[in-house]
């Protein structure tokens, strides 16, 4: 029993104090971010054009599965992903993105799952760019889907006329029958 006590007991201990005191690290750095999100809201604002080019090229050099995270932020997908979050934060972080230097000193030494509401907090950021850049692509598509639905029905009225003036002929053909003998 001794030895139990001595050696093996104090082990145990270190172990679950370190995950704690990384939970409460990452909980100081998490809490110290918030105070913070003004300001990177600030100038978030302020070099929007900026920053909106550099963030869209880093966003398509991406790998999918982190450009469906930025969309839409998912736990499960942070946790499975967290060397791609990692990365992106470091390529944010070099064209001096408000907030991602921090989160992403945090992510490195924490984990990305221990530091979640900063990365979301990013996320959403450059999520303003993509939709952006969505909403375009999608307001041509309606264009051409509305110029479609127009020439369709052009299609159909001139097809209807026909049919109608074709019916006319059938109709005005048969005005009185044949007469029995």
């Amino acid at each position: 029993m001794g030895y139990w006590k001595s050696t093996v007991v104090p082990k145990f201990k270190k172990i679950f104090e370190k995950n704690n005191t990384k939970k409460t690290a990452a909980a100081e750095a998490c809490k110290s971010f918030d105070e913070a999100k003004e300001e990177y809201t600030k100038e978030f604002d302020e070099k929007k054009t900026e920053l909106q080019t550099k963030v869209i090229e880093i966003y398509e050099a991406s790998a999918t599965e982190i450009k469906e995270l930025v969309k839409e932020p998912k736990d499960a997908s942070l946790k499975k992903n967290a060397s791609g979050v990692t990365k992106f934060l470091e390529e944010l972080s070099k064209i001096e993105f408000p907030g991602s230097k921090p989160v992403h000193e945090a992510c490195s030494k924490f984990g990305p799952t221990l530091v979640q509401g900063p990365i979301f907090f990013v996320f959403e950021k450059v999520s303003t760019f993509i939709v952006v850049e969505e909403k375009e692509t999608k307001d041509k598509d309606a264009e051409v889907e509305v110029e479609t639905v127009e020439a369709e029905k052009k299609e159909e009225v001139v097809v209807e006329g026909e049919v109608k003036a074709a019916a006319e002929e059938v109709v005005v053909a048969p005005e009185e029958p044949p007469k029995a003998c």
